[in-house]
């Protein structure tokens, strides 16, 4: 992909990323519990919902983001149920990237494996926060593949965002607007993700905490 492209792309990315962390305007919460909690918002990217997550993990920014950092042969495939397999296509620039993320099926096999094709832009800011701003791209190279059906990442990521005077905390906020595509029952997709997204919380938290043992 040409990188004056891929910048330009992933810059707007990070500029709606910022917005959705700032405008806390329309969030309904829909699932709550264990220190972590699931709030959505009608998208404006396409017929469907934006998710945030919010929650505390124990671990350090730079500790949390070892686990969320999407690379070859890295962690996230290790410990996130929902993630099978993550590939770098490209690798543009150090912090700017082409993935194909691999997931299996869930809710009882009612969503078949999906693979999804990502720029993803990595973004630290000067409070120590580090971000991950990512979207859907058509990439030639990487077309459809038999067994998975392609899903597409509207503007989404994370934010690992360091805690004022509790330097082994981590604040995480993550951002999901994912059409899941096929021929889903809007009910499976909308109990699907609250609950996968709690759940990836769960499985960060006990992934830091095996680093720290």
């Amino acid at each position: 992909m040409d990188p004056a492209r891929a910048a330009e792309v992933s810059g707007v990315v990070a500029e709606k990323m910022l917005h959705y962390r700032r405008d806390e305007s329309g969030w309904k919460t829909c699932r709550s519990g264990k220190g972590v909690t699931i709030s959505w918002r009608p998208s404006t990217e396409f017929p469907g919902n934006l998710y945030k997550g919010e929650g505390i993990i124990y671990g350090t920014p730079e500790e949390v983001w070892k686990f969320l950092l999407p690379a070859d042969n890295g962690l996230r495939a290790k410990w996130d149920e929902n993630v099978k397999d993550l590939q770098v296509l490209e690798l543009i620039k150090d912090d700017l990237l082409i993935t194909r993320t691999i997931t299996p099926s869930a809710a009882m096999k009612l969503i078949s494996p999906r693979d999804f094709v990502d720029l993803v832009l990595i973004k630290k800011y000067d409070d120590g926060t580090i971000t991950s701003n990512a979207t859907y791209l058509d990439y030639p190279s990487c077309p459809p593949q038999s067994g998975y059906v392609r899903g597409f990442n509207h503007p989404c990521g994370c934010f690992c965002e360091p805690v004022p005077g509790e330097p082994n905390k981590t604040h995480v906020v993550s951002f999901f607007q994912t059409d899941l595509s096929g021929y889903l029952p809007q009910k499976v997709v909308n109990s699907f993700f609250p609950h996968s997204m709690a759940e990836l919380y769960n499985n960060l938290q006990k992934a830091v905490n095996k680093l720290q043992e």
